[in-house]
C-alpha cells in the first residue's frame, strides 16, 4: 500500500471535509440523534474553525479526514473518518500510527471517543491498544498511552 500522508486543511477543504463525514458516519450520527442537516453544517462549520483537521491523502487521493486537538494533558482524536470506497485498507491504522508518533514526540497519551453504537470502530481501535476509560451516554471513552 501506498503510504498515507496528512495535511493541514486548508479553507477550500471544508467542504471535503464535511462530505466525508456524512459518508463515513451518517448512519452512526442517525441512530443516535438522527441526522439533520442543516445542524450537521453548522456543528461541522464550528468545529472546522476550532480544531486542527488534517486531510488523509493516499496515491494522489484524498481518503479521508481527521481532527485534532492538543491539550496540555493528551491529544484527542475527534474525528477519524475514511470515505467508504477507501475503508478497510489499513489507512485509519496508519493515521493512527502517525498521530501516536506525534503524542510521543509530546509525551501525551491520545484520546479519543467512540459512539456505543458503533462496534465496529470501538473494535479498530482496541486492536490498536487503546482501552476503554469510562463512557458517557452516548460514547465509550478511550486513551492509549503514548
Amino acid at each position: 500500500m501506498d503510504s498515507v500522508t496528512l495535511r493541514k486543511a486548508g479553507p477550500d477543504d471544508s467542504e471535503f471535509a464535511y462530505r466525508a463525514k456524512r459518508a463515513a458516519f451518517r448512519e452512526y450520527v442517525q441512530q443516535v440523534w438522527g441526522w439533520d442537516e442543516d445542524q450537521q453544517r453548522r456543528l461541522h462549520e464550528q468545529r472546522f474553525e476550532a480544531q486542527d483537521f488534517r486531510v488523509i491523502h493516499l496515491a494522489g487521493t484524498d481518503a479521508g479526514i481527521m481532527a485534532l486537538v492538543v491539550t496540555p494533558d493528551c491529544v484527542k482524536v475527534n474525528q477519524l473518518f475514511v470515505l467508504p470506497e477507501h475503508q478497510g485498507k489499513g489507512i485509519g491504522r496508519e493515521c493512527i500510527a502517525l498521530v501516536m508518533a506525534e503524542a510521543r514526540q509530546l509525551g501525551l497519551p491520545v484520546r479519543l471517543g467512540v459512539l456505543k453504537v458503533n462496534p465496529r470502530a470501538q473494535a479498530f481501535f482496541q486492536s490498536l491498544g487503546f482501552v476503554p476509560t469510562g463512557q458517557s451516554e452516548t460514547h465509550v471513552l478511550m486513551q492509549r498511552d503514548a
